[in-house]
């Protein structure tokens, strides 16, 4: 079996440019390949699950936290 490289695309990757890797901080740039906006979540072509209050699982399994930019409301006291 040949190594593997966790930092690699997946193989399945047809997109040119090829998709960003998971791990790498522009991995929500990836394509999606299954989207469920009804149950808030898609699948991006580099595996990770994107959730849509912007919460991640990556492929390795590791949480990213929902980390949406707060919006000020203009009532600031």
């Amino acid at each position: 079996m040949p190594p593997t490289d966790q930092h690699s695309t997946p193989p399945s990757c047809q997109h040119r440019p090829l998709c960003p890797t998971a791990d790498g901080a522009d991995r929500e740039a990836a394509h999606i390949v299954a989207a469920h906006p009804e149950q808030g979540w898609s699948l991006l072509c580099n595996g990770v699950l994107a959730f849509e209050d912007t919460g991640e699982i990556l492929p390795n399994g590791q949480v990213i936290a929902p980390h949406r930019r707060m919006v000020g409301t203009g009532a600031e006291a």
